[in-house]
C-alpha cells in the first residue's frame, strides 16, 4: 500500500529506543515487544515493503506499516517502494527465511490477507525496523493497535533524521489533494460536530475526518473538541466522495476515516 502524492493518549510517549548502526546510516533501534510465544513461518517471497507470501500459501500484510507502493498497471513505483521491498528481503534473509508471526486481533483484511506483526530471528519487530529507516509510514487501524506507541517512536526517529520517505516532507495541504489513497494531510480545523454518524472534524478546504460511533471511546473527546481552529496533521486512506453519486450542498469532497488516535495530531 502507498502514499499518494502526497490522541492513544499520553501512553504514546512511553516508547524508548537505543542507538544502533546499520551500513551507511546512523539509526535508532526501537523495541516493539514480541509475545512470549511466536509461531515460526517460512517466507516464500517478499511481495513489497509491507507484504510477504508464506510457503503455506498465506499472504501476510504487516500491521502498523504502510510502505510505498510498487508500480502496478503501468504506474511507476512510488519513491522508496523498491528500497522498502529490498530492505524487507534483506531482513527476512538475515533470519534464514523464517520469521516469527503474531496475528492481529483482527486476523484478516478485506483482501483475505493475514494481518500480523513479523519478527526477525533476533526478536526484533520488522515493521519497526523499516519505519526507523524511513521506508514506510506508521498507521494504526483498530483493533490492531497494540504496537502503535513503539511503532510511532520508530517512525519519529526517521522523521527527525529526514530519512527515506521523510527526506522531503510527504505532508500535503487539503488543497493539494488530487486522488484517493493513503495520504498525510495538514489543515486548520474549521468545525467539529457529533451526530449519529460519529464525530466529524472539518478542515478548511474540502476535507472532513470521521470517527465512527463504535470507535469514539478510543479517543479523548475533550482533546478533540480542543482542536477547533488549530492546525492538525492527519493520516490514513482518503476517499473521494464526488465519485459516489455527487456531493450534497456544502459537503466536503474528501473523507478520511480515523480509527486510532495515532492517526491525528495537533501541530499548532
Amino acid at each position: 500500500m502507498g502514499f499518494c502524492q502526497l490522541l492513544k493518549k499520553a501512553s504514546l510517549a512511553g516508547a524508548f529506543f537505543v542507538p544502533w548502526i546499520w551500513p551507511g546510516v546512523a539509526q535508532a533501534q526501537v523495541y516493539c515487544p514480541a509475545p512470549a510465544s511466536l509461531a515460526q513461518v517460512d517466507v516464500q517471497r517478499v511481495v513489497d515493503g509491507d507484504t510477504v507470501r508464506l510457503k503455506d500459501g498465506r499472504s501476510v500484510r504487516m500491521i502498523g506499516l504502510n510502505a510505498p507502493e510498487t508500480g502496478k498497471k503501468a504506474r511507476a513505483d512510488e519513491p522508496y517502494a523498491v528500497a522498502a521491498r529490498q530492505r524487507l528481503q534483506a531482513l527476512v534473509a538475515a533470519s534464514g527465511g523464517r520469521v516469527g508471526l503474531a496475528p492481529g486481533r483482527e486476523g484478516k483484511d478485506h483482501y483475505g490477507r493475514t494481518l500480523a506483526h513479523l519478527y526477525g530471528a533476533d526478536g526484533e519487530n520488522l515493521e519497526a525496523q523499516l519505519l526507523a529507516e524511513g521506508l514506510g509510514f506508521q498507521v494504526g487501524v483498530a483493533p490492531n493497535v497494540a504496537l502503535v506507541a513503539c511503532q510511532q517512536a520508530a517512525e519519529n526517529t526517521a522523521r527527525a533524521a529526514r530519512l527515506g520517505v521523510w527526506r522531503q516532507s510527504p505532508v500535503q495541504s487539503v488543497a493539494q489533494l488530487r486522488q484517493s489513497g493513503f495520504a498525510l494531510v495538514s489543515g486548520r480545523v474549521s468545525k467539529i460536530e457529533r451526530n449519529r454518524g460519529g464525530i466529524w472534524i472539518e478542515l478548511h478546504g474540502s476535507l472532513v475526518l470521521r470517527i465512527a460511533p463504535n470507535l469514539i471511546s478510543q479517543f479523548d473527546v475533550a482533546q478533540l473538541n480542543g482542536l477547533q481552529g488549530k492546525t492538525i496533521e492527519a493520516r490514513g486512506w482518503v476517499q473521494d466522495r464526488s465519485r459516489r453519486g455527487g456531493l450534497k450542498h456544502d459537503q466536503a469532497r474528501w473523507l478520511l476515516p480515523l480509527t486510532d488516535p495515532g492517526m491525528l495530531k495537533s501541530t499548532h
